[in-house]
């Protein structure tokens, strides 16, 4: 599945993961999440509810999006940095195809729309 993260007015493209985890994000869509950048090397914000948990990891790449389970927020990481994810990890979810920009430009307090492109 492709969905459409718009900030500022400026879209990036992601697919979806074939996982429970990310099929239950999938399920909350549309939804609007307000961002902070964490550590200057990703966006995250807080769901509006926990999903279906997966297998954590302690790593990731730039452009990857994945779930922290433990404050139910989406985490869309944008550099790359040597950053290992405590316990219990990072759900992966999905990867930017496209307008990984938009969201590393977003601004503190950002209000993302995230949408379904299938």
């Amino acid at each position: 599945m492709r969905i459409r993260l718009t900030a500022d007015s400026v879209d990036a493209t992601v697919r979806l993961y074939d996982t429970a985890t990310a099929r239950d994000f999938a399920s909350l869509l549309p939804v609007t999440v307000t961002v902070h950048d964490l550590g200057g090397r990703e966006k995250a914000g807080t769901l509006p509810r926990a999903l279906t948990s997966g297998d954590g990891q302690s790593s990731y790449r730039a452009g990857q999006i994945g779930y922290w389970p433990p404050s139910h927020d989406l985490a869309v990481y944008y550099h790359e940095d040597g950053f290992r994810i405590p316990s219990p990890g990072i759900v992966m979810i999905g990867e930017i195809e496209s307008g990984l920009d938009t969201i590393s430009s977003a601004r503190d307090d950002a209000t993302v729309r995230i949408t379904s492109l299938d």
